[in-house]
């Protein structure tokens, strides 16, 4: 079968120029990553500046997570017949500006509207990177490919929100997002300079492009994946409690573990996109999420101390940015000719069970102590293992049985 970006001819592209075109698209992936990150610790500068309460500007954090949820397989429907290049640039044309909108706008409505259109931008770009990146390079490394992609994004957690955090302290949140701005718009020359000329998307009938949606394999993936967010999200939005025997109410201990965090997510990527290649995505999903369950069982415990703190928040790291890149190449290998709306689905999910994270937490603290939250984020993870252990386990019954 045909990828959805299909290659126009068989002569391989050089090696030093897919790295060019992945390290623009982590760029891309990196100015998402940072708009994402960045707002929930400038929400009481927002509220402050915008005259609302400070769980009014929250919403600014729910309605770009829903629209990037709701709008991705949506938008990678409409644009599936698009040329990739003109994909890529229309989605972070519209980030762009939306982002320059929310610096601008005078009151709260016309914020919220410009977090709606970064929503919708966001979720034009990031199916359609991931899906290019799978593509530019042979099957075998694939997993490598996802990597880059995934390290721009946890670039962002590390580097990008504490940075953004620092400005929008010394300066204005305004600025953050006139910076972000900033960034996107210079991504789209790069990628007029690098895509492949031998890069197109597939002409394909929706039908066909729709198909995969009929396999068992590729639900109980996408609710694997709302569980395991779900889960790892419950104990990150409510981090600063969690962890505040450590800090102590120190911000400055806090942006550490944040970006301990987002360092150990780099490393996590790259090391499952090599496994995955290496080992397949099936072993290196279930090691990564035994691995989450058991930190954040004793999150509890480790969370009192700061030197076993800075190793939960290590192996956190690790094992949710490791768990993205084999479950995106999983839904990749399950239909190559319709990668761009698996990975719209994909995104729908992921964003999906961040959305609902918070209230679940909130309920959690009704009948937990807040130190105890991570237990709640550990069952969702759980379940999510279930979900794969029997999805795969029918997958091979029915396999046999025909």
């Amino acid at each position: 079968m045909t990828s959805a970006i299909a290659v126009k001819n068989k002569a391989p592209v050089a090696a030093a120029g897919h790295r060019r075109q992945l390290v623009v698209l982590a760029a891309g992936m990196f100015a998402i990553g940072t708009d994402s990150f960045v707002i929930a610790p400038l929400l009481p500068h927002i509220a402050e500046d915008l005259g609302v309460g400070l769980g009014v500007a929250a919403q600014l954090v729910t309605v770009y997570a829903l629209t990037y949820a709701i709008a991705s397989p949506l938008v990678a429907t409409l644009t599936s017949r698009w040329p990739v290049e003109r994909a890529l640039i229309a989605g972070l044309a519209i980030f762009t500006v939306a982002n320059i909108g929310a610096a601008l706008a005078p009151n709260f409505p016309l914020a919220l509207v410009a977090r709606i259109f970064a929503g919708l931008g966001a979720a034009v770009f990031a199916p359609m990177a991931s899906a290019t990146a799978a593509n530019l390079v042979p099957p075998e490394k694939r997993g490598y490919a996802l990597s880059i992609l995934m390290m721009g994004l946890s670039s962002a957690t590390a580097l990008g929100a504490p940075i953004g955090t620092l400005i929008g302290s010394f300066a204005s949140w305004r600025t953050v997002f006139l910076l972000i701005a900033m960034l996107a718009v210079i991504v789209p020359f790069g990628i007029g300079r690098t895509a492949p000329a031998n890069l197109a998307a597939a002409k394909l009938p929706l039908r066909e492009r729709l198909r995969p949606l009929q396999n068992p394999m590729v639900l109980t993936s996408l609710l694997t994946s709302f569980l395991v967010l779900a889960g790892l999200y419950v104990s990150y939005t409510y981090i600063s409690v969690i962890f505040d025997r450590v800090t102590r109410g120190d911000g400055a201990v806090m942006a550490l573990l944040q970006c301990i965090w987002g360092l150990a997510g780099i490393a996590g990527a790259m090391i499952a996109g090599r496994l995955t290649d290496r080992l397949g995505n099936g072993v290196v999903i279930k090691i990564m999420l035994v691995m989450a369950v058991l930190n954040f069982s004793l999150l509890p415990f480790t969370s009192a101390h700061l030197s076993s703190a800075i190793m939960a928040i290590v192996i956190w790291g690790i094992c949710g940015w490791g768990f993205v890149v084999p479950q995106q190449h999983r839904l990749i290998g399950f239909a190559p000719q319709s990668a761009p709306i698996l990975l719209a689905l994909y995104a729908m999910a992921i964003y999906g069970g961040t959305s609902v994270s918070g209230v679940i937490g909130a309920v959690g603290l009704q009948f937990l102590d807040r130190h105890q939250l991570p237990l709640i984020g550990a069952s969702l993870i759980f379940a999510g293992i279930i979900v794969e252990v029997l999805s795969r386990r029918g997958h091979k019954t029915l396999s046999y049985a025909t």
